[in-house]
Order: structure tokens, then C-alpha cells, then sequence
């Protein structure tokens, strides 16, 4: 038996989109288990907010405002983070948008350019920027959180359908890519989850959609995502790459 580390103690883990829903709980579990955080967020008081929670909990974590569709914030921010904590070990691509339109509403194509901008472009970008770091790393590991959008459809959400598949398409061709180097790259799609994208929905409707299409017969709740996306950066999970994961409660897998 090896000896392969399941604990991220110790470990430098970026996250994206981590004041609210998945990202939070995906900070909040990191820093459960001993990683440093660098928590991110459109917004710095929101950023702030999480990362004054997780230190007030006895974890380490450390806020930045990261606006992920600025190329340019990104190269600094993944910088600055890497300089404090002394490295970087793990990237969570989480941050992203929604937005519904039928395709040949007008505002389609900024809604398009958006949606690609923030939901895929912005994964590519911020895995740049932190590849001179995750290099330096004994345990380098990206995650990109896509969505089961990108295994099947909804009508009128063309845009993040096909954002999304650039994300699985993207995880793909990195985990090959750098896997010489020892990098892992996987993704994870949550399914119906419980977070702000789906706050709007009644609760009777999602009650209704939950029983007639996941095996669980619920919504999830953004820690049962968290989970997944942390257990990818175990230093015990070194020789898994290039997977989708649905957390879906089994949405994927039922027929009728």
C-alpha cells in the first residue's frame, strides 16, 4: 500500500467565485482540512466576508477581489496569492454566470460573449497564470467546476451549454497536456445544487424537477459538491485525471 496523503493540510488552494454557494463551501472545506485559502470574488467585501468567517473558525485563509473576465486582474491576483502563501498547490476554476435567452433573441450574441468570457475563457486564463506556480508544487492540481449543462440541455441555455462543454472539453486536453509534468486536471458537474443560480426557482418546482429526474429524488447542497472538488487535490487522488465527475444525485443516470 502507498502511503499517499489524504489529507490537504498545509496546502495552497485558489478558489474563484468563492463568496457564495459551491465556491464558499468549497473554501470552507478546504480550510476544514488545513489548506490556506485564497478566497476570490467579483466582489472584495463579499471575499472578505468568507474569509473572515473561515480565520474566525481557526483556518487560514486570505481574501482578493477577482473580476475572472479581466485577463489582466487575473495575472496579478494569481501572483499576489502565490506570494503570500509561498506557492500555489491547487486551482478551483468555480466562478461563473447564468443567463437564459432563446438563440435568436436579440442580445444573444453579448450574452454569448459573456457567458464564453466568464465561464470558459476565464478557466484557461487563470490555469495560465498559475502554471509557473502549480509547477514549484509536489502536489499540483487543478479543478474546473463545469455543469451537467455540458453532459445534456435545457431550452433557451445554448450559451452556458456550450461554455460549459468547452470546460470538460478544456479539462480534457490540459490533463494531457501536463500530465508529463505530473499535473492533475479534472472536472466536476454539479447537477441541481442549492446556490443563488437556483434560489429563483420555487421551492415546489424544484421539489417537483428533483423527484422526476435525479435518483436521489433532491436538490444538492453546494458541501456534497465541496467534497468532490477537495478530494481531487488529496495527494492520495495523484493518479486521476482528465474525468468529469456529475454530483447530480444521479440525474445523468436516470431514464425515466
Amino acid at each position: 500500500m502507498s502511503d499517499s496523503s489524504r489529507s490537504v493540510k498545509g496546502l495552497t488552494a485558489l478558489v474563484t467565485g468563492a463568496a457564495s454557494g459551491m465556491g464558499r463551501a468549497t473554501a470552507e472545506v478546504f480550510a476544514a482540512e488545513g489548506a490556506n485559502v485564497a478566497v476570490t470574488d467579483y466582489t472584495l467585501e463579499g471575499a472578505e466576508a468568507v474569509a473572515k468567517d473561515i480565520v474566525a473558525k481557526g483556518g487560514k485563509a486570505k481574501a482578493w477581489k477577482l473580476d475572472v473576465g479581466d485577463k489582466a486582474e487575473i495575472e496579478t491576483v494569481v501572483a499576489a496569492i502565490a506570494k503570500h502563501f509561498g506557492g500555489l498547490d491547487a486551482v478551483v476554476n468555480n466562478a461563473g454566470i447564468s443567463g437564459f435567452t432563446q438563440i435568436d433573441n436579440e442580445g444573444y450574441d453579448e450574452l454569448w460573449e459573456r457567458m464564453i468570457r466568464v465561464c470558459l475563457t476565464a478557466h484557461q486564463r487563470i490555469i495560465r497564470a498559475a502554471l509557473p506556480f502549480l509547477r514549484k508544487s509536489k502536489n499540483p492540481r487543478i479543478v474546473n467546476i463545469a455543469s451537467t449543462e455540458a453532459l445534456g440541455a435545457t431550452a433557451l441555455d445554448s450559451a452556458y451549454s456550450a461554455a460549459k462543454a468547452g470546460v470538460t472539453g478544456l479539462t480534457r486536453a490540459l490533463a494531457v497536456e501536463l500530465g508529463k509534468e505530473g499535473i492533475t486536471v479534472n472536472c466536476v458537474c454539479p447537477g441541481p445544487i442549492l446556490t443563488g443560480m437556483t434560489k429563483a426557482i420555487p421551492d415546489d418546482q424544484k421539489e417537483i424537477y428533483a423527484k422526476r429526474r435525479t435518483a436521489l429524488r433532491r436538490y444538492g447542497r453546494p458541501e456534497e459538491v465541496a467534497h468532490i472538488t477537495v478530494s481531487l487535490c488529496m495527494p492520495a487522488a495523484s493518479y486521476i485525471t482528465g474525468v468529469t465527475i456529475p454530483v447530480d444525485g444521479g440525474l445523468m443516470a436516470r431514464n425515466a
